[in-house]
């Protein structure tokens, strides 16, 4: 459990973590890296987070916060139906471009951090909201039922995200955007014929 509060050095902190440890991943990273690149003294890094665990969790739950909210923000942007769901995919295409792209933060450490109780539950947390989020965007959608397709949605976004990391391939969000349009029309036509 972290200890962590709103002050400015707290979030100095973060940012460092942040930083160095999506770069360089989590076990690579070590405290006096975090502290010199935040310019705190080690007391005061675990004075806010309590341990380096601490501090892992606390960078996740902030970076599950913002990369929600910003998928989220872009979505919304688009028109409802066909045009947000694809519009998950373009946001993910801009993100792969990103020179800084490392593939998902969560993944990432629920891969290095297998043993961590907490930081894999940070990450699957993740994960549901992340389907939570897509369930909302195919609500409405006619004759198709939103979770379904949102469990759908949620292995191409994932896949699109594995292959642009290991691969370094950019596209991989433009080729999930065009299997979650023919899912969407498939299971239009589906519906169609049901409903007949």
């Amino acid at each position: 459990m972290t200890r962590t509060t709103d002050s400015t050095t707290a979030q100095r902190v973060l940012d460092a973590a942040e930083r160095l440890f999506y770069a360089g991943g989590v076990q690579a990273v070590g405290i006096d890296a975090i502290v010199t690149e935040a310019g705190v003294a080690t007391k005061t890094l675990y004075a806010h987070f309590g341990s380096k665990d601490g501090l892992v969790e606390a960078y996740l739950r902030r970076r599950d916060r913002r990369w929600l909210s910003w998928l989220a923000g872009r979505t919304k942007r688009a028109g409802p139906g066909r045009d947000r769901i694809l519009a998950v995919f373009d946001a993910l295409g801009e993100w792969f471009a990103e020179p800084g792209f490392n593939g998902c933060a969560f993944i990432n450490v629920a891969g290095e951090l297998h043993d961590s109780p907490a930081a894999r539950a940070v990450a699957r947390e993740h994960k549901v909201a992340l389907r939570a989020l897509l369930r909302e965007i195919t609500t409405g959608l006619d004759g198709i039922d939103p979770a379904t397709l949102a469990d759908q949605l949620m292995l191409l976004v994932e896949g699109a995200i594995v292959t642009a990391h290991v691969e370094g391939d950019e596209r991989a969000a433009a080729r999930a955007g065009s299997a979650a349009a023919a899912l969407v029309d498939c299971g239009r036509v589906t519906a169609k014929n049901l409903n007949r």
